[in-house]
């Protein structure tokens, strides 16, 4: 046998041994520990039929995806809006800083001379940039943002989704509701479609839209549920009825879309409630069928107009209720009606609780105010009111708010602890050039009040004039000062006073 031959015997021998034991070795497990643990060398990887496909959740997928398709397709609509405004800085001269010691030889002409620059100009112009958002909502470019986004603005131009840069025109602003209209000329724009936020649902899901932070996070998407509806009091506008949501909104978002899961535009993103600037879970936007009637406006008039009915609201406590003899605290109680007003002519009285308003019951006088202002002036509206137990029935023709208020809401009615604690003296003339008071109109004046006591918590100030005590009109000081001797510890006290004007109710416990 040669060389050769007897190499690949020994070849063959170590292969076939190799084989042989890997055959072996297939089917023998192994036993591993680490920590005590026992591990397999034949560890159970998850096949096919344990991946989450396989799971019943073809619904959560499908709820996923919803959600994609509402960003893909709103998502287009919303630009990102940049805002160009010129303001002057004076330029420091070193007399500012080492006085003006030759103004006494040469007056200002010294100044003038060393002071100001070839242009003769002793200022400097800088240009201040903002960022907001918008919501294309018509196919010939007109936007929908907020008023603070393009107040004052000198320029004002968009990046739309496809990246284009574009000048657009502001077509008219409202800041009783903090709304604005500009308009692009453009092609290939994808308008929006406008919602009833009228059908959104508390708990609801949305999406919202906008530019946070700055153009590198143009048309960030996040989503939430409408946190509540209605909310005022806000200090954000005049006319606040703000959807709130726990979708995520930060500076840059305002002006954005709010989006139900129909891919509708539901609100205009405006503001968020922070103790740091930053999102905490409350944000607030417009609600879309209040921003349709003042995109409407603005485009046909280019100004809002609203109807005026020329009282002065308040809303109902417990304790005014009470104090009225009323079994619920609902309705808006009417103050200050403005004479020769639609309000006035009609016979609207101060004392008059209104019930209703065009068949829709008024909760809140934020509420009642809103509901005025939505309708044109010229329009007819129809109220009922209770006055001394019984309902009587108005229609009015409103006119239009031209500076004056709808209906003023007149603050004052907080929640009341304890302990009467209020002076009133004789309404002089004296007094009365000192609180400010027209002279003639009441006889009695708050001259001091206690911080805590229930009179001040129910929103009664110093300088109030009281004009009825338990519904007794003040005629003078003397009878004013019978009427409260009759007050027990723990009574009921119901006051009307005038303050600057509007007449306000409180009542508050002795």
């Amino acid at each position: 046998m040669s060389k050769n031959q007897k190499l690949l015997k020994y070849l063959l021998l170590v292969f076939a041994g190799i084989a042989v034991g890997a055959l072996v070795f297939s089917n023998v497990e192994f036993n591993l520990s680490v920590n005590g643990t026992k591990l397999s060398s034949n560890p159970n990887f998850a096949t096919a039929k344990n991946t989450i496909e396989n799971y019943p959740i073809q619904s959560l997928k499908g709820f996923n995806d919803a959600f994609v398709q509402i960003a893909e397709s709103a998502t287009p609509s919303v630009v990102t809006i940049f805002t160009e405004k010129k303001v002057s800085q004076r330029v420091m001269s070193p007399l500012d800083f080492f006085g003006r010691p030759f103004d006494d030889f040469f007056g200002h002409q010294f100044d003038d001379f060393f002071e100001k620059p070839e242009g003769g100009h002793s200022a400097h112009s800088e240009v201040q940039r903002g960022l907001g958002s918008g919501v294309i909502v018509t196919d010939d470019g007109y936007i929908l943002t907020n008023n603070h986004v393009v107040d004052d603005a000198d320029a004002v131009y968009i990046r739309t989704f496809d990246n284009r840069k574009i000048d657009a025109k502001v077509i008219g602003k409202d800041p009783k509701t903090d709304l604005a209209v500009i308009k692009v000329n453009a092609k290939g724009l994808k308008p929006i479609i406008i919602g009833d936020s009228d059908k959104l649902r508390v708990a609801e899901w949305v999406i919202a839209i906008g530019s946070p932070l700055g153009e590198n996070f143009a048309r960030t998407v996040t989503q939430g549920i409408v946190s509540a509806k209605g909310r005022a009091n806000v200090g954000l506008a005049d006319y606040e009825d703000f959807i709130q949501t726990d979708a995520a909104i930060n500076p840059g978002n305002s002006g954005g879309a709010l989006v139900n899961i129909n891919g509708e535009l539901v609100g205009i993103n405006t503001a968020i409630a922070s103790r740091t600037g930053g999102f905490e879970g409350i944000g607030f936007a417009v609600p879309s069928n209040m921003a349709r009637k003042v995109l409407t406006s603005l485009i046909t008039n280019g100004k809002v107009t609203r109807g005026y009915l020329g009282v002065s609201i308040q809303d109902i406590d417990d304790n005014l209720a009470k104090a009225m003899h009323l079994k619920v605290a609902e309705g808006v109680l009417v103050g200050t009606v403005v004479e020769g007003s639609p309000a006035g002519k009609a016979g609207v009285k101060t004392g008059d609780i209104i019930l209703d308003f065009n068949g829709t019951k008024v909760t809140s006088s934020v509420a009642l105010r809103n509901a005025i202002a939505s309708n044109s002036p010229g329009v007819v509206v129809k109220f009922r009111v209770l006055r001394d137990g019984v309902i009587k029935l108005f229609s009015v023709r409103l006119e239009e708010q031209t500076g004056r208020e709808v209906a003023s809401r007149t603050e004052g009615n907080e929640k009341i602890s304890s302990a009467l604690g209020f002076r009133a003296e004789e309404l002089t003339a004296e007094s009365a050039q000192k609180f400010n008071r027209k002279p003639g109109i009441g006889k009695v004046v708050i001259t001091a009040i206690t911080p805590s006591s229930n009179a001040y918590l129910a929103g009664l100030r110093r300088g109030d004039v009281i004009l009825s005590v338990n519904k007794q009109s003040v005629t003078s000081f003397a009878q004013y000062s019978a009427l409260i001797n009759t007050i027990k510890s723990g009574d009921l006290l119901f006051l009307l006073v005038d303050r600057g004007g509007s007449k306000i109710y409180f009542a508050f416990n002795v």
